[in-house]
């Protein structure tokens, strides 16, 4: 029993890790349209009048425009993305096959409608009036082509089929006649075949199922402030897993997250229905209902943290606050401007977990509370002051951004009184409150790796150095600049788990180094996270994640092309 959770559990981090793709387009292309939306309202003409001619007025719709690039072609980049993120080898093979998947989908869904006298003829009808024949017949136009709204999901289902498509056909070893389509070149092609047949499925068996998800969607609505609290509390319970990823993108970008009538038009997901409030000059206030799991985040992120960071400064023992206070200050500061919260999250998660279970609840109750008070505030992603100012404070009062400072000043104070009780109650082990000198010398280096202040990695020297000399001893005092410090980094990692041998899969989401091992105790986390510059270090079942901020992703590459591992 134990084994089919893990591989469930394995299989959801697999899935969520695959929307990290395709999402991660959607915090430039947000604020390229944030700023567009942000200076051509019309609250902030008022204000600056300046702004309001036709050069300034140009470029703000053209970003408009470049943001809606992405926002209106979600479906397609989820096809493409999932099935890239998702397959292991021959990445450009997926790729073509997911955006031949995704118009195979809509061109059979669009064929199949026109056959059974389904389709809406809109051809007479005004753009108002052909949107609503549209919606209220579930159908919509994808790439020009008229055929089944099956939104995000469309693009999410895509992906999932090609990934197993291409797994099988990748293998395939053709007659020699027609050796040539072998391999990767047969994916596309065996894509096509079962593509068809997916969409001819889904042509019967997707209108109640979105029935289902409308009532899925308007039930999570229903469930309120309340439900804005259990979506919080279980999504931060989540995170240290690696799995939070499955549960946010849904809500953002598909029906399950809501459904509403913006402008004329039906929009799905928390963050589409958000941008397209922004755009839209008739709304006066974001309903709350749109950014219910986004607009707390600001506030413990900002300021909550900040006020727990603040508790243990002041609980450390006098003589460790000036080098603790440096270290939590400098994480305090990222999670408040920046959104990126792991290196504080994860310190108090490792050294007293109880505060984290606190954490949660409290992350829980600010969504509860920002709901409650009609907040309008939200981002694609990065919750810190930066994309408060331009997601927010820049779009004027519809958005009520000025709730984040006066419900997070009230949020500091909660969490620095709370972590400061628990601390001092449960004398738990925070930073600078350690027992003995010879722990807090020996944490130094783990401390300001975890805080992201001095992250260590071998690569510092200037003089030449052979590849097998570089060694898992040496303590890692800056992030490498030189391709031979991120290899050196590298070999010491792969000794760190046990060698080549005992290495099966290498991965990388935004912040962590995924590292699937045959025998864990092979693995030495103490060189890791003392010696090898990680901010952290968490095990999920035979996967040891190692948190490196942007230079995962680096690592990961690296070993691979040294254990000659493709992706």
């Amino acid at each position: 029993m134990a084994k089919k959770k893990n591989k469930f559990v394995s299989a959801f981090e697999q899935f969520g890790r695959s929307f990290l793709l395709p999402v991660s387009v959607l915090p430039g292309a947000g604020i390229i349209k944030g700023i567009g939306t942000a200076f051509s309202n019309t609250n902030t003409l008022k204000m600056f009048p300046a702004l309001n001619n036709s050069v300034v007025q140009f470029i703000m719709k053209f970003f408009i425009a470049l943001g809606d690039t992405a926002f209106d072609n979600l479906p397609i980049i989820f096809a493409v993305g999932v099935a890239v993120g998702l397959a292991k080898r021959e990445k450009g093979s997926a790729a073509l096959s997911g955006l031949l998947g995704f118009m195979v989908l809509h061109y059979i869904l669009n064929f199949l409608l026109k056959f059974s006298g389904k389709l809406v003829d809109t051809s007479k009808m005004s753009s108002n009036d052909a949107k609503l024949a549209l919606s209220n017949a579930m159908q919509t136009k994808v790439l020009g082509i008229q055929t089944m709204d099956l939104s995000v999901f469309g693009g999410i289902i895509v992906g999932i089929v090609v990934y197993f498509v291409h797994k099988w056909a990748v293998k395939v070893q053709l007659p020699t006649v027609v050796g040539f389509f072998s391999g990767p070149r047969f994916v596309p092609i065996a894509t096509m075949v079962v593509m068809a047949a997916v969409a001819s499925g889904l042509f019967f068996i997707w209108p109640p199922i979105q029935k289902g998800i409308s009532v899925l969607s308007v039930f999570i609505l229903k469930s309120g402030p309340i439900g804005t609290f259990l979506y919080g509390l279980l999504e931060r319970a989540l995170l240290p897993f690696g799995l939070h990823h499955g549960l946010n993108w849904p809500v953002r970008t598909t029906e399950l997250g809501g459904a509403w009538e913006i402008g004329g038009k039906r929009v799905v997901g928390t963050i589409n229905a958000y941008l397209a409030s922004l755009a839209d000059p008739n709304i006066k206030h974001v309903d709350p209902n749109i950014t219910r799991f986004n607009g707390g985040k600001f506030v413990y992120f900002m300021f909550g943290l900040s006020g727990a960071a603040y508790a243990m400064y002041k609980t450390a023992d006098e003589k460790k606050r000036k080098v603790v206070g440096s270290l939590l200050f400098a994480a305090a500061g990222t999670s408040f401007l920046t959104g990126i919260t792991e290196p504080i999250e994860f310190t108090f998660l490792f050294v007293a977990p109880i505060l984290y279970i606190v954490h949660a609840f409290l992350a829980g109750s600010a969504l509860f509370v920002m709901h409650m008070l009609g907040a309008g505030v939200a981002t694609p992603t990065g919750h810190g002051f930066i994309n408060w100012v331009i997601y927010g404070v820049l779009q004027g009062p519809k958005t009520k951004y000025w709730l984040v400072p006066l419900v997070g000043i009230v949020y500091f104070f909660i969490y620095y009184v709370v972590f400061r009780f628990m601390i001092v109650k449960f004398d738990l082990k925070t930073p600078g409150r350690e027992d003995s000198d010879e722990v807090r010398l020996s944490n130094k280096n783990e401390a300001r790796a975890k805080y992201g202040v001095e992250i260590a990695t071998i690569g510092k020297e200037t003089k030449e150095a052979k590849v097998e000399e570089a060694s898992s001893d040496e303590v890692m005092e800056t992030v490498p600049k030189t391709k031979e410090g991120i290899h050196k980094q590298a070999v010491a990692l792969v000794k760190a788990h046990g060698g080549p041998d005992n290495i099966e899969a290498v991965d990388a989401c935004i912040t962590r180094l995924r590292i699937n091992v045959k025998d864990k105790s092979l693995v030495d986390q103490n060189t890791i996270t003392k010696k090898l510059g990680a901010m952290g270090f968490a095990e999920s079942d035979m996967q040891m994640q190692s948190i490196y901020g942007a230079h995962a992703n680096v690592l990961k590459m690296e070993i691979q092309d040294m254990l000659g591992m493709e992706e």
